[in-house]
């Protein structure tokens, strides 16, 4: 019989006052009790619209039924068909607006806490299975993968598990791509995304670190290699700015460049060889999940004030509930309706004529109003007029998107992409214009999710498969 509770069980988590000046991870993850208590809520419906609404398409009843039995192994297992990164997804997906969106127990309460549970099944088969994962039996076909991000890592198993000898070749010394440079240590301790890793070479997939393909290596010469098809999924790294007046001075990051210190390179370790800004009060213009980062980031480095400014309202802001939650809870204020048009700044006081070479000293923002939707459907912000203000800041953190790195696309003959970068493909296949090779992620797409991005990997080694069979 089912708990018709309409309330998920909450997630344990750090003391907001606490976290917010450590890095250790700010939920602290289901115990057996509450994952059992959280399981049978779960209808175990029919016709499963839960995993309709899952990238990846996670028999989601079928592993919270192995739950309800305590079988947590045998969950794992289930999960395990579908998802690569599983204590990743936990952990990270936006499951809210995805597989909880379709879970009928939403109708008339809060749906059932599926990301929850899987994190709890993913991590006790952390703690306690101790077994290596079986390689399969190689099929004697090579297949190239460029970057390890969640694409990439993605399509890099579910080859690997058909038998095929997978490559992962990564521009960073790491791998991981977004995982380990973009996400910080609070919200995906690193040492998950390490053991992911592992599973994954267990199955047999080679990495190569360091190596950055167009520079190092180019498309062609993978083949030159004798590698049979090639993905690219090496994500969307480059940064965007607003292109107002003061962006060069000292104390303005991209929210890349930022979390790239802080996460990838350790930068809020005293131990660090790293350089990053400790500031004062820090400014972080976006509403996005890398926004909350950014933020979230700069108060744990010590900063007295952080603001977010977002150009529209909260009901418009696009990160995930629970991280704007966590956000406010350790005290980030929302400036909302508020735009940049200038980053103040005074000259190098040891070279006043030095003008690039400023320090940060405010931001000038102008108030904003909802006007009519835009071509996404949201209401576009038009500035009132005569509202502008300063905002005394010392460190402003560009968080407005990124876009797919040029270097690819420019070394790579008869590869086709859009306007904004992006690599064209066809969306069911991943194939792009350029024969056995297929692209996937924020390669794609621009900057979106982890499990979308997991999605197009797990598509791709579909249909890759399918083209080296013939």
């Amino acid at each position: 019989m089912a708990d018709m509770s309409l309330t998920k069980n909450q997630m344990p988590t750090q003391d907001p006052k606490i976290r917010a000046k450590n890095f250790d991870e700010v939920a602290l993850g289901y115990t057996e009790e509450i994952a059992l208590a959280e399981a049978a809520r779960c209808l175990d419906c029919k016709n499963m619209p839960c995993v309709t609404g899952c990238p990846v398409n996670i028999h989601i009843p079928a592993f919270i039924n192995k739950v309800k039995q305590g079988d947590f192994e045998g969950a794992y297992e289930i999960i395990s068909e579908s998802s690569s990164l599983p204590a990743v997804c936990g952990r990270v997906c936006p499951q809210e607006s995805q597989c909880e969106a379709k879970c009928i127990r939403g109708i008339k309460g809060e749906a059932v806490g599926i990301g929850r549970l899987e994190r709890f099944v993913a991590d006790w088969h952390n703690e306690h299975n101790t077994k290596p994962a079986v390689k399969p039996q190689s099929n004697g076909h090579k297949v190239a993968v460029v970057g390890s991000g969640p694409a990439g890592l993605t399509c890099a198993g579910d080859l690997a598990k058909k038998g095929y000898e997978v490559t992962v070749f990564e521009a960073l010394h790491l791998a991981g791509g977004v995982l380990v440079y973009g996400i910080p240590e609070f919200r995906l301790p690193k040492k998950i995304v390490e053991k992911e890793v592992n599973t994954l070479k267990e199955l047999g997939v080679k990495i190569e670190t360091n190596i950055i393909i167009g520079k190092t290596l180019t498309v062609d010469e993978l083949f030159d290699m004798g590698f049979e098809s090639v993905f690219i999924g090496s994500g969307a790294g480059l940064p965007r700015f607003m292109g107002i007046e003061g962006e060069s001075l000292k104390g303005v990051y991209s929210a890349n460049e930022f979390l790239t210190r802080s996460n990838l390179m350790k930068a809020y370790r005293e131990d660090s060889q790293t350089p990053i800004m400790r500031a004062k009060k820090v400014a972080v213009v976006g509403g996005g999940n890398v926004a909350m980062d950014a933020a979230r980031t700069a108060l744990r480095l010590g900063a007295e004030k952080v603001y977010i400014v977002y150009r529209r309202s909260l009901a418009e802001l696009p990160a995930r509930k629970e991280e704007v939650h966590h956000a406010m809870e350790e005290g980030i204020e929302f400036l909302l309706l508020n735009n940049p048009v200038k980053i103040l700044g005074y000259n190098n006081p040891d070279n006043p004529r030095d003008e690039k070479n400023g320090f940060v000293t405010g931001m000038e923002c102008v108030k904003m109003e909802l006007g009519e939707p835009d071509e996404s459907g949201r209401r576009s912000p038009v500035e009132i007029k005569d509202s502008n203000y300063t905002l005394d800041v010392d460190c402003v953190i560009m968080s407005i998107g990124t876009s797919p790195n040029p270097l690819i696309k420019d070394t790579t003959d008869g590869l086709e992409v859009n306007k904004r970068g992006g690599i064209v493909v066809e969306e069911e296949t991943g194939l792009t214009s350029r024969k056995g090779v297929f692209a996937g992620g924020d390669a794609v797409t621009g900057a979106a999710t982890v499990i979308l991005a997991m999605g197009a990997g797990k598509n791709a080694a579909k249909a890759i498969d399918e083209y080296i069979r013939g």
